[in-house]
């Protein structure tokens, strides 16, 4: 079944929070931005999505990293264009790509994709971006992406020798893609944001490697939330992002996400809605998530309609209000 929800107008007091795995990523450093130039058709139908959800801030997954974020810049001006103004934006280099030096795949050969600390044939190739309409606190963003592995609190994957290697331990770290803390600074206030990107728990052998990494890095905001990984910022949270985990279908451990769309900190505005991406291995499956703080009040929720010719994931957005303190 495939659901779609029809988008209204904002209120001015609301806040419209939006998560998309965009699928920009190219097979070449610069060619996103090439594609950006030319008005290429895939980055024209994004955009589209994009302006016809008409959010305030909007965590794209899936667009690649480059030094200077001209690729991410020109995505500005085209949503400019669409009438839809983000000026703000954030982005660091994502885990994806950059390369370890070791040969983790066990191949023989050092260099490849699957020898970086997340899967990239380059450095940055599906990295993780930020674009606001309201100031990016960047000065006090907390990147999570350089955890090593075995340095999370609650990982179990590092714990069994058949998963992670004893000599791949100062080495390699969690995050396939990126972990962040961005706080935004919204005329209602303050909200930060718990950012992220997992690896999907597939592609690997019997020792389910990915499998447990994913586990892992959903677990980092478990630990996170618990107060195992520095104290909690003041004021509302919102966790967003791919998740790569769906809680009732597909592979993956689903302990971890489970946990965090039920922890009491957290609401899950389209709990019992369906898919957010279609693959043509899995068929439908919910893997994009935004799950704000309880102290916040959901205006509304949604997904997408499907555009297959723009990414097969679907934006998912949600309308936030914030409580009045007593």
């Amino acid at each position: 079944m495939i659901w779609a929800y029809l988008i209204s107008p904002v209120a001015a007091d609301t806040l419209r929070i939006a998560t998309y795995n965009t699928e920009l990523q190219r097979k070449g450093p610069g060619l996103l931005l090439r594609d950006m130039v030319r008005g290429d058709k895939q980055v024209q139908a994004v955009a589209e999505v994009i302006v016809a959800s008409a959010p305030d801030i909007l965590l794209l997954q899936g667009i690649d990293y480059d030094h200077g974020a001209l690729a991410l810049q020109a995505l500005q001006v085209r949503l400019a264009e669409g009438g839809l103004s983000l000026p703000h934006h954030f982005a660091l280099r994502p885990n994806s790509g950059w390369q370890t030096g070791l040969d983790l795949d066990g191949d023989g050969h050092v260099g490849g994709a699957r020898d970086a600390q997340g899967f990239g044939r380059f450095s940055g190739q599906g990295g993780m971006a930020l674009l606001s309409r309201y100031p990016v606190a960047s000065e006090e963003v907390r990147d999570f992406s350089t955890l090593f592995w075995t340095d999370l609190p609650m990982a179990v994957g590092p714990t069994l020798a058949d998963v992670l290697r004893k000599d791949h331990h100062a080495v390699q770290r969690l995050s396939s893609v990126a972990h962040w803390l961005v706080p935004v600074d919204a005329p209602q206030g303050r909200l930060t944001l718990l950012a992220f990107h997992a690896g999907p728990p597939v592609f690997d052998g019997p020792e389910d490697r990915n499998g447990y990494r994913n586990a892992d890095e959903l677990r980092l905001w478990l630990a996170l939330l618990n107060g195992e990984l520095g104290p909690l910022p003041e004021g509302p949270v919102v966790l967003l992002g791919d998740a790569n985990n769906d809680p009732k279908r597909g592979e993956g451990h689903k302990e971890p996400i489970k946990a965090l769309l039920t922890h009491p900190r957290l609401q899950d505005p389209l709990q019992g809605y369906g898919p957010t991406v279609n693959w043509q291995q899995t068929g439908p499956m919910r893997v994009d998530y935004i799950l704000p703080d309880v102290e916040l009040w959901v205006q509304g929720a949604g997904v997408s309609a499907a555009k297959p010719e723009a990414s097969r994931h679907r934006l998912v957005w949600v309308d936030l209000q914030w409580r009045e303190r007593r």
